[in-house]
């Protein structure tokens, strides 16, 4: 048992990195990604050629990326999904989804249909023993630790930050914060950015943990809004949590049968969908 929900614990920590750019999107602009899983998989394989033309370096590569990423992720926002955003959100459902199907079919275009991954030097296959029967990963505890990291840090920029009062504010009353002064269409922009970092975060651990190839996008979104889901909407403890329950609850699943685990977190999760729709841990007002 300690070992399941270690592995559930490490496997919710990659489903939280998965789950935190959709969170903050949805927290800000009340908008969601259908194309989330397809932007982690883009950010996977702009890892895996960059270190292709720089012959190595992957991690070095994976940090390059990040501004390209916030820069990707302000534009997209900025130019064409502020474009959709209002009561309706049909728009923007319409929207990434013809996104999605655009970054996958550029992926297969570009990259083929083989999987493909981020050579780390044997990293994804080192592990730390504690006494003779219990290994963990050493890039799951990395991926871990990064997790754990990115959620406090959003946490602390919507509490203690000017751009996390403004990210607040026009959240909870987009006209009034405007008549205060601000550029909800800028704001938007810049939580946008940010989750975009986040998605290139865990598009380059997901390549370095595993192979990824172009079709692995919807599978990925399914893990992210479930997490989302679970811990409750714009909830960054909250995305957290639900990352954990999901990861220990296939885990779970694994170990009673190969075939059962991805399946017993669908159940969890529809269980939560009916009882309680807001999520475990929903975002508080204030």
């Amino acid at each position: 048992m300690i070992e399941i929900l270690l592995q559930g614990i490490l496997l919710g920590g990659l489903y939280t990195l998965f789950a935190l750019g959709q969170s903050l999107m949805f927290g800000v602009m009340r908008l969601t990604n259908t194309a989330q899983g397809d932007f982690i998989i883009l950010g996977a394989f702009a890892v895996v050629a960059g270190t292709t033309l720089a012959g190595g370096a992957p991690f070095a590569v994976a940090l390059a990326v990040l501004p390209l990423a916030f820069g990707f992720g302000y534009a997209l926002q900025r130019y064409v999904l502020n474009g959709t955003l209002g009561k309706d959100p049909l728009p923007s459902l319409v929207v990434t989804f013809g996104l999605s199907i655009v970054i996958q079919n550029l992926l297969l275009e570009l990259f083929s249909a083989d999987p493909r991954s981020i050579e780390t030097g044997g990293l994804n296959t080192q592990g730390l023993a504690f006494g003779d029967s219990l290994s963990l990963g050493v890039l799951p505890l990395v991926i871990l630790a990064i997790a754990v990291a990115a959620t406090a840090g959003l946490q602390w920029l919507f509490a203690r930050t000017a751009l996390g009062r403004s990210f607040r504010a026009v959240s909870d009353d987009r006209e009034i914060a405007e008549l205060m002064g601000l550029d909800a269409k800028k704001v938007y922009a810049f939580a946008t950015a940010i989750a975009f970092v986040l998605i290139a975060v865990a598009g380059a651990l997901q390549g370095m943990r595993t192979t990824v190839s172009p079709s692995d996008g919807p599978l990925l979104l399914l893990f992210a809004f479930e997490a989302v889901i679970i811990g409750g909407m714009g909830s960054f403890w909250g995305t957290l949590a639900g990352a954990m329950i999901l990861g220990l609850t296939q885990q779970i699943g694994f170990r009673l049968d190969p075939g059962w685990g991805i399946w017993v977190g669908h159940i969890v999760f529809l269980i939560v969908l009916v009882l309680r729709p807001q999520g475990l841990f929903p975002k508080t007002r204030g």
